[in-house]
């Protein structure tokens, strides 16, 4: 049994999983100002906005923090099962990763902490860090999810011998963008989704201008990844993405949430496959005449490690997905604002 290739296509579907569930909440947290007002107070009752802002974040409540166990999960997998990659990819990527590991903490934050006070200048600070956060952590995905793909240098120790500006290329910058706006046009079909009323509305059509920006982002960078790395697959997977963010917004206007929803997420993960069977079978390409990739087989893990893995993983992957699966169902219904009660806070 070829186990590592097992654990790179394990890896690649923790990462598709991370970009589609977490791709709706880094979009709905970078909706908040559009979606939510300003998030004003008249007297002591909470106003429309501030209502629609917690509509919002109460869409995401239950699921924001399982979504981002996929990438605590994918970061660990290729910990144990490449740790050669793990460590070029680390070492080369360690300014971009710290950030993103700030980014998350600070709009973890801002989502456990901006409800505990009744006060409107804390509130509003809590709500730059949820957006600030929802926007920088899929920026830096998806400049560092480009640059694997598109190689960096590592010489022939497979050590990293650019620096930060060599990652902030154009292909790089492209798809830390497209992560974003894809993010946004993702949360904004969610919402519509998850949410009745005004709010319902709005999103629909924020998504249908996100929409528009996220597919000409996602040709460009599709078509520099087939020109790049291209094959037969890559190309099928491209397009795949491309007629799935298609018919997303065609069903979203046509106010199918559910097929809409469906659309994005398939975007989401044909292209995160398209990144991996680019990829494979390296791990991380050198571009240096001179250099050593990475690949599936120098990279990994002994032979015993993989197999007590992937007993392992059979054991246990089901249980969280079905888990998974029952959380999405138990919390299925729409919200409005209606349903926001005053806040309860506890002294």
């Amino acid at each position: 049994m070829d186990y590592p290739f097992i654990w790179f296509l394990l890896i690649g579907v923790l990462w598709t999983g991370y970009l589609v569930l977490e791709g709706f909440d880094f979009g709905v947290g970078a909706l908040l100002p559009v979606l939510g007002g300003r998030g004003a107070r008249v007297g002591t009752a909470v106003d429309e906005s501030d209502r629609r802002r917690r509509v919002m974040l109460t869409a995401i409540g239950p699921h924001w923090d399982g979504n981002e166990v996929w990438l605590l999960t994918a970061g660990g997998a290729t910990f144990a099962a490449f740790p050669h990659w793990y460590a070029s990819m680390f070492s080369a990527f360690y300014l971009p990763l710290l950030l993103l590991l700030v980014a998350l903490i600070v709009r973890n934050m801002g989502l456990e902490y901006r409800h505990k006070r009744d006060d409107d200048e804390w509130r509003r600070w809590w709500d730059a860090a949820i957006v600030g956060g929802s926007v920088l952590a899929p920026f830096l995905v998806g400049v560092a999810l480009t640059n694997v793909v598109r190689g960096i240098p590592l010489d022939a120790d497979f050590e990293y011998v650019g620096s930060l500006w060599t990652l902030l290329n154009l292909p790089s910058l492209l798809g830390g963008v497209t992560f974003v706006v894809l993010s946004v046009t993702h949360g904004a079909v969610f919402l519509a989704l998850k949410t009745e009323g005004p709010i319902r509305e709005d999103a629909r059509r924020v998504a249908t201008r996100a929409g528009v920006a996220s597919a000409a982002l996602a040709v460009a960078l599709l078509v520099w990844l087939v020109a790049t790395r291209g094959s037969a697959g890559v190309l099928a997977l491209s397009a795949v993405a491309a007629v799935a963010l298609v018919g997303a917004l065609v069903a979203n206007a046509a106010g199918r949430e559910g097929a809409a929803f469906a659309g994005t997420a398939l975007t989401w993960a044909a292209a995160a496959a398209a990144y991996f069977v680019a990829l494979h079978p390296a791990v991380l390409p050198t571009t240096l005449p001179g250099g050593a990739s990475l690949t599936i087989e120098n990279a990994a893990s002994t032979t015993m490690t993989l197999q007590i893995m992937t007993v392992a993983a059979l054991l246990f992957v089901p249980i969280v997905l079905l888990y998974t699966a029952w959380t999405y169902w138990v919390f299925r219904r729409r919200l409005s604002v209606e349903h926001m009660a005053e806040p309860v806070l506890v002294k």
